[in-house]
């Protein structure tokens, strides 16, 4: 394997952009998965030809966990008809030419009336291919709280919130993102191992929405570990096209098949290793590089097409073993069907 492909693999588990072409090759790409469901009878229910496009295909949401040294909550008071004096995180939908980071910050401002800084991804959800939310974290670096002779259209106020009864929710699909937040807080405190360090969503532009695999997979004979690699004009990590109307975990499975065949053995998504995103240049894609675990050993694990296992070194392999063996030591992905 060309010595770019394992540099490739450490950029993806420190967050940063992968560069160069091989970073865009897609093995299956949303023609390739219609021919694939046509093949078995099935009438496909995407345009080929798709492309995201912020509010008109794609739904970008970010949403911000900001915590104070009291272990308190920032909240805002929702203005919104439908559900105005209700209480949310600060929250909102990317707009045109906006990374995940500058559109965090905007929202924060907006509705709270307070300046972060983002520190560190901590979850993305996605409904289907074409809603997605990434929730950070951060801290506050200015401003001061919205108060209620400040409100607007954006929040009728903020506060920090310690006790969540203590308020009426606009929903509770929050309640998850602010006890995750909390728990990588004390993690962090107390230095405890097995999580995710700080790592916010890297820079990069795609036309596509792209979902990367790094497939580990130890080989029985010596126990050494070892990743799925793909040629297309170069070797690169697995990458698909994520299908906009089905699930990631959908997405998921179709593409392992593609790569294995119709019996693939039992494996798991383990968490995401990195998100790549940049609009500024006016393209609405992105890359998703998952984690993906085989609970077989290589040798009972059949690959097809233009595909190779590489034994990785001893200093990867170890990194990626960690991250496979602790749930917290990548970013959790909420797929909600």
């Amino acid at each position: 394997m060309p010595d770019t492909v394992e540099e490739n693999l450490r950029k993806v588990l420190k967050g940063l952009p992968l560069e160069g072409e091989e970073a865009e090759l897609c093995d299956f790409t949303l023609e390739e998965q219609n021919e694939a469901l046509e093949s078995q009878g099935i009438q496909p229910s995407v345009d080929p030809k798709y492309k995201p496009v912020i509010f008109e295909t794609v739904m970008y949401i970010v949403a911000c966990v900001i915590l104070n040294e009291y272990n308190e909550v920032l909240m805002i008071q929702e203005a919104k008809k439908s559900c105005a004096g209700k209480w949310y995180l600060p929250a909102g939908h990317m707009e045109k030419n906006e990374n995940i980071i500058t559109a965090c910050k905007r929202e924060v401002l907006e509705e709270t009336g307070l300046q972060i800084e983002c520190t560190t991804l901590l979850v993305v959800e996605t409904a289907r291919g074409n809603w997605m939310r990434f929730v950070l974290t951060g801290n506050v670096i200015g401003g001061s709280l919205k108060t209620p002779s400040e409100a607007d259209k954006e929040s009728l106020q903020a506060k920090w919130v310690k006790n969540l009864e203590e308020v009426e929710l606009r929903a509770n699909d929050i309640i998850h993102l602010i006890d995750r937040a909390r728990m990588y807080k004390e993690a962090r405190r107390v230095n405890e191992s097995g999580w995710f360090r700080d790592q916010l969503p890297a820079l990069r532009p795609y036309s596509k929405q792209l979902l990367r695999l790094v497939i580990v997979i130890k080989k029985k004979a010596n126990n050494n570990v070892h990743i799925l690699l793909s040629e297309k004009t170069a070797w690169h990590l697995p990458t698909c096209e994520i299908h906009p109307t089905r699930s990631i975990h959908s997405t998921l499975r179709r593409f392992m098949i593609e790569l294995c065949g119709a019996e693939v053995p039992a494996h798991r998504p383990c968490g995401l290793l990195s998100v790549e995103h940049d609009a500024s240049t006016n393209q609405d894609g992105l890359c998703l590089t998952l984690l993906v675990a085989f609970r077989a050993p290589l040798e009972e694990v059949p690959i097809i097409g233009k595909c190779v296992w590489h034994e990785l070194s001893k200093k990867l392999s170890e990194k990626l073993l960690q991250k496979v063996a602790s749930k917290n030591a990548t970013f959790f992905l909420n797929v909600i069907k």
